[in-house]
């Protein structure tokens, strides 16, 4: 057997066992989610519960198996949460020998940023976004008809704001990473600055369950900002770089 075919095979022996880690933290920590469902469920509804207990009589299932699928749902969410950390750990680790010193010193900082960046999304969706968003959804009409609230609809309601503006709030982290690695500059993206405005909105009446301007104003306005804020740290990654028009691809853009 050759060195390199003993290379490859003790890379794969790794890529194994980290893998297999990664899924008995993420199994571990959904068994511990899934003992824990109903205080998760409630956490996940907060938002929304006053108008709840007001206007209908509670949440509701359908279908036999729609609890028990909710709650599996909600369980490995949940546990993907709780182990990410761990399987955070086992890419990096996993990942690390192939990079140099300079790679890894990014991939360092990088990732805890990343994952602060979306917890801060999580946090504006559930504690900003969400209560008036639901509001206007379960009192719009009042009178006219009872709200009875399927409790897989609130969850996927719920579930998909989170995880949507947790992964927008990424947005000055990568614009700082493509900077970084001279894909684009603090110019280029100043001159896209129109364009963004339109994504923007665009990207709020896709992640806001309402259509209601105010609902989509408050996701369009982090945007900006958060794009704002990507373009400060593009000029703070262009400091020191050589100005040669070699350094991009997309050079001729500016």
């Amino acid at each position: 057997m050759s060195s390199r075919e003993l290379t490859f095979l003790q890379h794969l022996g790794e890529l194994r066992r980290r893998v297999l880690w990664s899924v008995l933290a993420l199994l571990a920590a959904s068994a511990v989610s899934f003992a824990f469902f109903r205080q998760i469920i409630g956490v996940l509804v907060i938002p929304a519960r006053d108008v709840l207990d007001v206007n209908s009589g509670g949440l509701i299932y359908t279908e036999v198996t729609e609890l028990l699928t909710t709650s599996v749902k909600v369980s490995l969410l949940a546990g993907f949460t709780l182990a990410f950390p761990v399987i955070l750990y086992q890419v990096v680790m996993f990942v690390a020998p192939g990079l140099t010193s300079k790679e890894r010193r990014y991939l360092w900082v990088f990732l805890p940023a990343a994952l602060i960046a979306f917890v801060c999304g999580v946090a504006f969706a559930y504690f900003v976004l969400a209560p008036p968003a639901l509001k206007f959804l379960l009192t719009f009409g009042e009178g006219v008809a009872r709200p009875e609230i399927r409790i897989s609809n609130i969850v996927n309601v719920m579930v998909r704001l989170l995880f949507w503006m947790g992964t927008a709030f990424e947005t000055p982290l990568v614009m700082y990473l493509l900077a970084t690695l001279g894909i684009v500059n603090a110019r280029m993206l100043g001159r896209f600055r129109r364009y963004w405005v339109v994504v923007a909105f665009i990207l709020a009446a896709i992640i806001t369950p309402t259509f209601d301007p105010l609902n989509q104003a408050l996701v369009a306005v982090p945007l900006l900002v958060l794009y704002e804020l990507g373009v400060l740290l593009a000029r703070l990654a262009g400091r020191g770089r050589p100005s040669s028009a070699a350094l991009t691809p997309f050079s001729h853009l500016d």
